[in-house]
């Protein structure tokens, strides 16, 4: 059988959902991460979090040493993991199904396809499903009549799954039970498939019926379509387009349809440092992070996930519902839901000894102002956008600029969430004179009621202010925050927003001393911590989010050589399915939660004006 690793390096996964909740498969075909009925529940499958009390269901190929490799099906979400055996060859296919997505539903169908192009190859599948991250135990009712096996906890609502006995058409053994658990083995030649189908549902609902041969069929499919109709939306045509492609599906694949609310990753607790405390959970929506991958979502064409993100957003700013006091707060659940209270669980050894392993998020309670020019940037990248939004929602984003005015100078945590006390940010800063430049443009350009007065003088005092105690003479940079000298590399947004022009002489001075002190061959460093203190222990990696601003600003300053090197540098730390998590370490493995919005958006970004820039090159030759 297919020896299979405690502990996968965190790239070793691709990734399959269904628009509300998705899961992670290792190279081996193991689901080690699940969380349903949506992604911030309680985890299914956490083995990648703690291998023996976690759980996981595999799908592999009972051979010794088979050579196995993963992709996806090109344009699709649909991935295929493929065991090359003596005997043949065998590929499991992994999908779910999605099924009127934008309707919140407890019931979810993982299908895993089994095929043989080539000779014969049995597989080897277990399933051992672990409740509420492990904390809760199940009972196993095995339903040879009705073909099921059925897992149920006691001790929690609305959790039950059901894995149907495999259909096909080579030789399937019925489940067996081991312990609460099961196992099963099953045969194919040549030509043959089978499938397993693993369900969610509530107790008190109706479980869904076992799909048919053709049915399954079916599935493969309608999944297929739905990927082929959605890509064909993107407008990008540039140099880059698979990778562009395989970003927007993530991206896509990181949203919470219901709500249009994305994700800052799909998984929580996977380290910045392997053996480290900086372990957080990303399963919720950061406004940071939600608005720029809706921009990026934007700019290639997607302005149906712009514009159900900016109901969402619009919403959030209308309530004013936080648990901060302030009109939004830095991330909600992705029902809205501000409530994300932060425990430890004490009970998960944590990936390679990564502890503490946290739920929930206390960042949540911190002060951060830059959200608010991530939120108005985003909502005011199109005018038809922000045209579509209506009277009501502009007087929201209206009342939160009034309420901007008095409030935008104040020390704070900063973009990074750091854990070492309140400081002048010039990111902060920076997004704030972006909050009003953008509001003023909007209520121009769309003729909108607003205090164009203070709004101004806010914008103006904001620009003199960073100007004047962002800027540090001696290092001849832009830094940190103010009365410091330590660089940072969310300052890679600067001409990005427009606050200063790409070729400006301050700003070309900061890009060159960023250069000397946080760019490692191409990869760029957030910020020194040993000379910036973030109250945490431990090192990091380089953040593949700032690798990719460090592209969009090169190529922004005409330096197009360096950026498009820097570029095909950084793309090829992609896993083998294209995926990026949060960082990269010193040996080049992928580092963080997992895969990372952030670092994809960026990609899309840098790809953009890459692209721009080399076109503009190639008319001037």
């Amino acid at each position: 059988m297919t020896e299979l690793p405690r502990y996968p390096p965190i790239s070793e996964h691709g990734m399959v959902g269904d628009l509300q909740t998705a899961a992670l498969i290792t190279a081996q075909g193991v689901v080690d991460w699940w969380c349903a009925p949506r992604f911030d529940a309680p985890s299914v499958f956490a083995a990648l979090l703690d291998h023996d009390r976690g759980g996981y269901f595999s799908v592999t190929a009972d051979a010794p040493s088979p050579t196995i490799r993963q992709l996806y099906m090109p344009d699709t979400a649909i991935l295929v993991t493929r065991f090359m055996t003596e005997g043949g060859v065998g590929e499991v296919i992994d999908f779910m199904r999605i099924d009127r997505p934008h309707h919140a539903t407890d019931r979810h169908t993982l299908i895993r396809l089994l095929r043989v192009p080539r000779g014969t190859v049995t597989f080897a599948l277990e399933c051992r499903p672990r409740f509420d991250y492990g904390r809760a135990e199940h009972e196993l009712d095995l339903d040879p009549k009705a073909g099921t096996a059925r897992f149920s906890s006691p001790h929690l609502d609305g959790h039950l799954l059901l894995l149907q006995r495999p259909v096909g058409t080579g030789l399937v053994r019925d489940p067996e039970g081991d312990g609460t658990d099961v196992t099963a083995s099953i045969t194919l030649a040549a030509g043959e498939f089978a499938a397993a189908v693993f369900s969610t549902c509530t107790p008190g609902g109706t479980p869904p019926p076992p799909l048919t041969e053709q049915e399954v069929r079916d599935e493969f499919g309608d999944a297929r379509k739905y990927w082929h109709k959605w890509i064909r939306r993107c407008t990008y045509h540039g140099r880059w387009q698979q990778t562009v492609y395989r970003s927007a599906i993530t991206l896509k694949l990181l949203t919470y349809a219901p709500t249009g609310a994305p994700i800052a990753a799909l998984t929580m607790g996977l380290p910045e440092m392997v053996g480290g405390e900086r372990n957080w959970d990303y399963r919720y929506t950061w406004v940071r992070d939600a608005s720029l991958s809706i921009r990026a979502l934007l700019d290639i064409g997607f302005s149906e996930e712009a514009d159900a993100f900016r109901s969402w957003l619009t919403e959030r700013m209308g309530t004013g519902a936080t648990v901060t006091g302030e009109p939004l707060q830095i991330m909600y659940r992705v029902d809205g839901d501000p409530r994300l209270s932060e425990e430890i669980l004490d009970h998960f050894a944590g990936y390679r000894g990564s502890a503490p392993v946290r739920v929930g998020n206390a960042a949540a309670e911190q002060l951060q102002l830059d959200i608010y020019g991530e939120a108005v940037y985003g909502l005011s990248q199109r005018w038809e956008m922000a045209k579509a939004a209506g009277y009501d929602a502009w007087l929201d984003v209206a009342g939160v600029l009034d309420w901007l005015v008095d409030h935008w100078d104040r020390p704070d945590e900063g973009i990074w969430e750091t854990r070492g006390g309140r400081q002048d940010f010039v990111f902060s800063r920076l997004m704030c004179w972006s909050a009003f430049d953008r509001g003023i443009r909007v209520a121009g350009e769309l003729s909108r009621p607003a205090d164009l007065p203070r709004w101004t003088s806010a914008r103006d005092a904001i620009m003199r202010q960073v100007m004047d105690r962002g800027w540090n003479a001696e290092r001849e940079a832009f830094v940190q925050h103010y009365g410091s000298d330590v660089l940072d590399a969310s300052l890679l947004m600067m001409p990005t927003v427009g606050f200063v022009s790409p070729r400006d002489p301050r700003w070309l001075r900061t890009l060159d001393a960023m250069d000397h002190e946080l760019v490692s061959d191409s990869l760029v460093y957030r910020y020194n911590p040993a000379a910036s203190p973030d109250g945490l222990r431990g090192n990091e990696g380089t953040f593949s989010l700032c690798s990719f601003l460090y592209v969009d600003a090169l190529a922004r300053a005409g330096r197009l050589s360096q950026a498009h090197y820097a570029f095909d540098k950084m793309l090829t730390y992609a896993n083998h399915a294209g995926l990026f998590a949060e960082e990269i370490g010193p040996t080049g493995e992928q580092l963080g939660n997992f895969p990372q919005a952030f670092t994809h958006l960026a990609l899309i970004l840098a790809a953009m004006a890459l692209d721009e820039g080399l076109d503009a090159m190639n008319e001037e030759a």
